[in-house]
């Protein structure tokens, strides 16, 4: 697969920062819709602060579905300002702030709903009203289908229909991984309303993921190994956020997590996924810059990057931490 992310245009006055999930291509594809001429390039919570330079000589720069990483909030944020001086700026995001992070007229916050539904809203006057049919397919791959405006636009489609649309796309992004020319050339007929299945390649990816899930659902639930509450599975060597639930289910525990160990950088970046109301985000954002790492993301599915060396202990801190904050529930 081609793993290009390389910027190609240039020359239009719009520029669409967005992530790579289901989330971030159905947000991409809607402000797309909004803005037909617009350059859209794929980017994270790490790596945004540096791609911030291509927004230079935009006029309009809509970003989507990046997380504020805490460490970065301020540099972040110091550049935002200085773009939004030149540009006309929407920082379009539905994950947790940091505390140190400042409100802004540019900056449309919701932690209720999924970007994709917030960016709909946001961009609604310059929308097709069909273009709520992605909005769906964003929050169904982001388990937010569950919101009041979700419920009240799936009254206007065949239920079934759309979560076969959503369902595909979904397994289609997460095999494509990197492969963001595929990500570029999908959110063109996407921005479109052209249903996934008739979109080139998404049938064919969405094939080959399930079967890669089925052996990875397998593997996972005979290498899952258990802490007292959580379970994990390191090196799965398939989707992580998917080996994080099965090793949830499999491992018996209300919360699971997927490690794959990065031998350029030493360390191990790690997918959550909970069952339990414990609060993911808030866990990581304090325990993993104890141990050199950054975490955080949403209550139930969150992330975090820590140093090999600390990993071990970092699990075990994580599990006491775990505990403690289910024993404040049970006395509440």
């Amino acid at each position: 697969m081609t793993r290009s992310n390389k910027h190609e245009n240039g020359n239009n006055s719009t520029l669409i920062l967005t992530h790579g999930d289901s989330d971030g291509v159905c947000s991409g594809a809607i402000a797309k819709s909004a803005y037909p001429d617009s350059d859209i390039y794929f980017t994270s919570p790490i790596g945004i602060v540096d791609e911030l330079s291509l927004a230079e000589g935009y006029k309009n720069v809509i970003i989507c579905d990046i997380a504020v990483d805490e460490s970065k909030c301020t540099e972040l944020f110091t550049r935002l300002y200085e773009i939004a001086d030149n540009a006309n700026l929407l920082y379009i995001d539905h994950h947790p702030l940091p505390k140190k992070c400042i409100g802004a007229d540019w900056l449309h916050h919701d932690l209720t709903v999924c970007s994709s539904e917030l960016t709909y809203k946001v961009l609604e006057k310059r929308l097709s009203r069909d273009m709520r049919r992605v909005a769906i397919y964003g929050a169904i791959g982001d388990y937010y289908d569950g919101t009041p405006s979700v419920k009240e636009w799936l009254r206007d489609w065949d239920k079934r229909s759309l979560f076969f649309q959503a369902g595909t796309l979904i397994q289609a992004l997460i095999y494509s991984g990197r492969n963001y020319d595929f990500k570029r050339k999908l959110v063109i007929p996407l921005s479109h309303d052209k249903i996934p299945t008739e979109i080139p390649n998404v049938l064919k990816y969405a094939k080959e993921g399930a079967e890669l899930e089925e052996k990875l659902r397998i593997h996972v639930k005979h290498e899952v190994r258990t802490l007292k509450n959580l379970a994990y599975v390191v090196d799965p060597n398939g989707y992580m956020s998917k080996s994080a639930i099965y090793a949830a289910s499999y491992g018996r525990r209300d919360i699971g997590l997927s490690a794959e160990f990065r031998h350029r950088k030493n360390v191990y970046d790690m997918s959550f996924r909970s069952r339990d109301s414990v609060d993911l985000n808030l866990l990581l954002r304090r325990i993993a810059p104890q141990f050199g790492g950054s975490g955080g993301g949403h209550a139930a599915a969150a992330g975090a990057r820590i140093p090999k060396d600390s990993f071990d202990d970092f699990l075990h801190a994580l599990d006491r931490a775990i505990g403690e904050e289910k024993s404040k529930v049970k006395v509440d």
